[in-house]
């Protein structure tokens, strides 16, 4: 049993398996008591025992499907009243493979509602208590595919691209008043994700999928150090930089009272 000072509790989303459990076991052994939420009561029993008896945190369950609108409330109605929260992990979430014109715009919206909508809900249910308190941390699982949404289905990767830019307007508005965000950009996971997804794992390079302890320990390590953006599996942190750099040479340009010479009239 690990037995350690509390950084008060983390609430962890999509929290059962894959991703989730494991931000859950590296959690608790950092020493933060931990809040699982998912919707299987079975799989958040199991994982809830295991980190009680092996780490010595408490564990509390939720079950909650946060697709739904009043199971989402009640989530949301935690975060604003349980004031030893100080970290939440965004990690619940869907994707697509298929192409937008094979998709079902109903499960289109579906993945709206939980990648954006409930995301967005849930952080701004957390930040006015961690600001009133002085310190906090919100983690948002994003994807490569925000960056680059040609490679998946075009509303997951839409989807995604929220969570960077609104990661990076939290991080604007909050971070000098003791709210730490991070937003974790992987690439192809080993997890259930490509199942659910619609493309078999099986389907995808090897060179191209990272386990998923690698991408969590990264993660943390990026977290540690102050990350904003965090990408797991890119070599040299000078691309980003460059990224960033070309991003921000655009923005004084962006709004101008003339429009640009190219496209005047002769």
């Amino acid at each position: 049993m690990t037995t350690q000072t509390s950084h008060g509790s983390a609430l962890i989303t999509g929290a059962s398996s894959g991703i989730g459990a494991l931000y859950a076991e590296r959690l608790a052994r950092r020493g933060y008591d931990l809040i699982l939420v998912a919707r299987s009561q079975q799989r958040l029993d199991l994982l809830a025992q295991r980190l009680r008896e092996e780490t010595g945190r408490q564990v509390e369950v939720l079950v909650a499907d946060l697709g739904d609108q009043a199971e989402l409330a009640r989530v949301e109605q935690l975060l604003r009243k349980q004031d030893d929260i100080s970290l939440l992990v965004n990690n619940a979430g869907v994707g697509a493979t298929s192409a937008l014109l094979d998709s079902d715009v109903e499960a289109m919206t579906r993945m709206i509602e939980l990648n954006v909508t409930a995301l967005t809900r849930l952080a701004y249910a957390a930040a006015p208590g961690f600001v009133a308190r002085g310190r906090g941390a919100i983690i948002n699982i994003a994807s490569i595919v925000g960056i680059a949404p040609e490679i998946l289905n075009g509303v997951y990767g839409a989807s995604k691209a929220f969570v960077l830019a609104f990661s990076q307007s939290l991080h604007h508005e909050l971070a000098g008043k003791g709210v730490q965000i991070q937003a974790v950009v992987p690439g192809a996971i080993a997890t259930d994700f490509w199942a659910v997804a619609g493309t078999p794992l099986e389907a995808l390079p090897s060179q191209i999928v990272m386990q998923p302890a690698d991408l969590v320990d990264a993660a943390l390590a990026g977290f540690d150090q102050g990350e904003l953006f965090t990408l797991p599996s890119l070599p040299e942190l000078a691309d980003w930089q460059a990224y960033e750099a070309a991003r921000q040479k655009l923005l004084p340009n962006l709004s101008r009272q003339s429009v640009a010479e190219r496209y005047r009239r002769d």
